[in-house]
């Protein structure tokens, strides 16, 4: 009984390409409504009533991204009014809504993305693909809360020997180029010493080996058969022009017969996975509490 965050990073992962893949190169509008839909729910269900600042700026970015595209292009044949001696067409306003909903809801998959896969979980990813990668990605993050806390004491103990006393904007200037130049001297220094450290250690001498925290389980290559099966239905339903959706110079639209239907179904159970899995651990969890 895990969450959908608990699951292997590899399926994880997988299944985010495949649900942001789908929404990225189609145009099919009911597939764009399930792509955003999704995203809001997962992200809703991860986080609660939290982050409302986050929902007003996507909503904010939906309605700009909606209203641009009509405003600034002129394309198609139905015209709904003109303003300022350019036309506003349906077609234009049709499009800009659904870009904006690809965009919008991308962003969310990406942000819950983001939630989910911690450092960690990265170089898991990163060092099955090629360890040398995974090593230079650990380091870079290793180095940024190094840089940050490492700034901050050459600062304070500049500060402290009369640096930034002038107070104004060429002692400022003068001040913040100073510590630049600390600081990357520093970070040169350090790196010397890594690169001693890890030589001295014998890195480099044999075939490096990998620590997996992460193990695949029934759970994991179940998500993995299901995510693929379902993205290959949607990508056969597009590359066969069952799910083909034209909005210029007017909109024209294959009617979707089975194959067609079975693309949306899919696309539409793809992007609930997340939230049936997380239903599901919940009831489990309430079910074993009741026991007790």
């Amino acid at each position: 009984m895990r969450h959908f965050s608990e699951l292997n990073p590899l399926a994880v992962t997988v299944y985010f390409f495949c649900v942001t893949g789908i929404a990225m190169f189609s145009s099919y509008p009911l597939l764009m409504i399930a792509a955003l839909l999704g995203g809001v729910i997962f992200f809703i269900v991860r986080n609660g009533s939290s982050h409302a600042r986050s929902h007003i700026f996507f909503l904010l970015l939906f309605i700009i991204l909606a209203l641009a595209n009509p405003l600034m292009s002129h394309n198609g044949v139905t015209v709904l009014f003109v303003m300022n001696d350019n036309p506003v067409t349906l077609e234009a306003t049709l499009y800009g809504l659904n870009s904006a909903a690809m965009i919008v809801g991308v962003l969310y998959w990406f942000r819950s993305f983001t939630q989910i896969m911690t450092s960690e979980k990265l170089l898991y990813i990163t060092g099955a693909l090629s360890p040398k990668l995974s090593l230079v990605l650990s380091m870079a993050l290793r180095y940024v809360p190094l840089f940050s806390k490492q700034s901050k004491k050459i600062k304070d103990s500049q500060t402290a020997t009369g640096l930034f006393s002038d107070d104004n904007i060429i002692d400022d200037i003068r001040g913040r180029m100073r510590i630049f130049s600390i600081l990357i001297t520093w970070a040169l220094e350090n790196g010397i010493t890594t690169a001693d450290s890890m030589a001295a250690r014998g890195y480099g001498v044999g075939r490096r080996t990998q620590l997996r925290r992460f193990h695949f389980r029934r759970g994991d290559v179940l998500l993995l058969i299901v995510s693929l099966t379902l993205t290959g239905i949607t990508a056969v339903a597009l590359s066969l022009g069952k799910l083909s959706w034209n909005f210029y110079p007017a909109i024209e639209h294959s009617s979707p017969d089975i194959l067609g239907i079975c693309g949306i179904s899919a696309y539409s159970a793809l992007v609930l996975l997340p939230v049936i899995i997380e239903t599901e651990v919940s009831l489990k969890w309430k079910y074993l509490l009741s026991r007790i």
